[in-house]
């Protein structure tokens, strides 16, 4: 601990702005990280809900659900049913799941790029760091006697480059952090694209089936 608050106290004046970075993008990526585990988990619990509706053709409680089940898929879904009455085509059906979705992509990836650019800044600033600590050092070298010159100097790109350290330190785990977070986005995407499709066959098999007991009907 005493090794830690020493490298944080010789790292001079940027090591404060590294570490507000740091505990941002931290509490960033971890609402981010529980928010994307609520929705994925949310998904698939409101998809295996509605799958049996649908399948069954009981649309008007597949609509009652999906309204109040406050997820991305139930709010697709809805979309999605309330348009049958009115639509004989699948393209109109699926113009309205795709409208769903765009309004969906943006809340899953609300504040994911921050945690990038914060990394960014991060190693930015240790780098400034850096620069500023090695200027601060040849400075106060220049006056030192002789014989210091050389410990003066070692001294104090060992203290500069402490704010490089910590920068990289804070920007590695939050890039690795903005990965996960990406891939997991991605990864829900694929999943209500992919209940989409479902739903939409699901849908198609109806209407078919409804035109073909017409025509027998008519026959």
């Amino acid at each position: 601990m005493d090794t830690i608050i020493r490298f944080f106290q010789e790292g001079g004046a940027f090591m404060v702005p590294i570490a507000i970075i740091m505990a941002i993008g931290l509490a960033i990526s971890l609402e981010r990280f529980f928010f994307l585990l609520k929705e994925k988990s949310g998904n698939r619990s409101a998809f295996d809900e509605l799958l049996p509706m649908l399948q069954k053709r009981d649309l008007r409680s597949a609509l009652n659900y999906a309204n109040s089940s406050n997820t991305h898929i139930g709010n697709i879904f809805a979309a999605g049913i309330a348009r049958i009455p009115g639509s004989q085509r699948r393209e109109e059906i699926e113009y309205a799941l795709e409208e769903g979705l765009m309004e969906a992509i943006p809340q899953l990836e609300k504040r994911t790029q921050y945690v990038a650019t914060l990394a960014n800044i991060a190693t930015l600033m240790g780098l400034l760091g850096t620069i500023m600590g090695l200027i601060a050092a040849f400075t106060a070298v220049a006056n030192a006697a002789p014989a210091e010159k050389a410990t003066l100097l070692s001294q104090s790109i060992s203290v500069a480059m402490n704010t490089t350290a910590f920068g990289l330190i804070t920007a590695i785990p939050l890039l690795l952090m903005h990965s996960y977070l990406q891939t997991k986005t991605n990864e829900i995407v694929d999943s209500i694209e992919m209940a989409g499709v479902k739903f939409l066959n699901i849908i198609t098999e109806r209407k078919a089936g409804q035109s073909s007991a017409s025509s027998n009907n008519g026959q």
